[in-house]
């Protein structure tokens, strides 16, 4: 097995363990025997618990920004390409912690430690979004000065959101589909959408 295979095995062996037991009640010792791996095997690629647990949740990330780029070379128009970005995100991290049972806990108790693994998909994402809107402007879809800055406002809307998403309290009553027209009217007004039409309306769950 590669190395970089070996790494992976124990990252998973550890998600299920930390989504099982918690990260609390899961050790080094754990995750080794689990895994079929000896702790030198295990050491060798991690220092300390708090090391495989910053692994799982980049893991986490990697698929979320797979996910958002797959979305985002779509070809349909770039106006709607931004709503389908939004609702690619908080579905996906939704998804993502409602999976990982215990350790769903921990992604809010140890907020810090994601913050700090998150640092890089969250610059990814703003670029992203820096890209789309930039398309959306050449196209002559809206009408913003400051592309930088509202890419920026975007990712942080978002991310304010992920949590009255995750437990359903944004829009009670709300299904996606039902919702969906909503946001885009308010994304595309902020926007200074320039095109009166309905949102894109994708064939594919997420």
């Amino acid at each position: 097995m590669s190395i970089s295979k070996t790494r992976q095995k124990l990252v998973d062996v550890a998600r299920q363990l930390f989504a099982k037991n918690g990260i609390a009640n899961t050790t080094m010792n754990d995750i080794a025997k689990a895994s079929g791996k000896g702790r030198r095997t295990l050491y060798t690629y991690f220092k300390s618990k708090d090391d495989v647990y910053y692994a799982v949740i980049e893991t986490e990330l990697v698929r979320l920004s797979d996910k958002l780029d797959e979305v985002a070379s779509k070809n349909i128009p770039p106006h709607d390409k931004i709503i389908e970005l939004i609702y690619t995100h908080l579905s996906m991290i939704k998804e993502t912690v409602m999976r990982n049972g215990n350790l769903r806990a921990e992604f809010f108790r140890n907020i810090w430690m994601v913050e700090k693994v998150r640092k890089n998909f969250d610059e990814d994402e703003i670029e992203l979004f820096r890209k789309v809107y930039t398309e959306a402007k050449e196209a002559g879809e809206i009408d913003i000065d400051n592309v930088e800055l509202v890419a920026d406002i975007t990712h942080y809307c978002i991310k304010g959101l992920e949590v009255p998403f995750i437990y359903g309290r944004l829009g009670h009553g709300l299904t996606e589909e039902t919702s969906r027209p909503l946001v885009a009217k308010v994304v595309y007004g902020a926007l200074g959408n320039k095109i009166n039409r309905q949102p894109f309306e994708p064939k594919d769950d997420f």
